[in-house]
């Protein structure tokens, strides 16, 4: 017999499988953000209105836990998984604010690496997301994540090398690096997102 969930349990799958969902929103946004010949202004204005939705959708959540007796996991769990995924969509709207309010024309080598860093984090995250109903084949999740974390770690110390070489006049150089340090931060969150999912793993199975 197939596993049954409350109505508020199905709810709360389904509802941070949603949240995980607006990343993969936002992380398109941002690899718009960095597209040659792309429209700042409008791109920045759809990512406000995304973040909303996606902070819109962290309140439900957390709504939707507090008027709940019972949860799928423990309820400090779902509110840390919760703001994980929050603290990244966070990352990746300050990145692209960073870039419309600094009037930022030429983007370093190896930043758009970090971009697609973050959209793959975003895909496995929300395809890992339904499978909390389960708990199974999440493993695989966190230990990608890891791996995709390591490799924006290298990213970053290179393009922080690059904008330290000398090829950019100070401003700049304060500029971009405010950039590069939102993109880092975003995929740390990532791997926060993952820590709880294992940590919700061990402790439930």
């Amino acid at each position: 017999m197939g596993l049954r969930f409350r109505p508020v349990q199905a709810a709360i799958y389904e509802q941070l499988t949603a949240s995980a969902e607006h990343l993969q929103v936002g992380t398109a946004l941002l690899a718009e953000m960095v597209s040659a010949g792309a429209d700042r202004e409008d791109v920045a204005a759809r990512m406000r209105e995304a973040e909303h939705a996606a902070d819109e959708r962290t309140h439900a959540i957390i709504r939707t836990v507090n008027s709940s007796f019972v949860t799928p996991f423990d309820r400090e769990d779902v509110y840390l998984l919760a703001a994980a995924l929050d603290d990244v969509m966070d990352g990746i709207d300050s990145a692209v604010d960073k870039m419309l309010l600094y009037s930022i024309k030429h983007l370093p080598d190896g930043l758009t690496e970090q971009v697609d860093v973050l959209g793959r984090c975003a895909e496995i995250t929300a395809a890992a997301m339904p499978n909390l109903r389960t708990l199974r084949d999440l493993d695989e999740y966190w230990i990608e994540i890891n791996r995709l974390e390591n490799t924006g770690d290298r990213n970053h110390r290179r393009l922080l090398a690059h904008l330290f070489s000398g090829e950019y006049k100070a401003l700049e150089v304060l500029k971009l690096k405010d950039v590069v340090e939102s993109l880092e931060a975003a995929i740390n969150a990532f791997e926060r997102v993952a820590n709880v999912v294992e940590q919700i793993v061990v402790k439930e199975s």
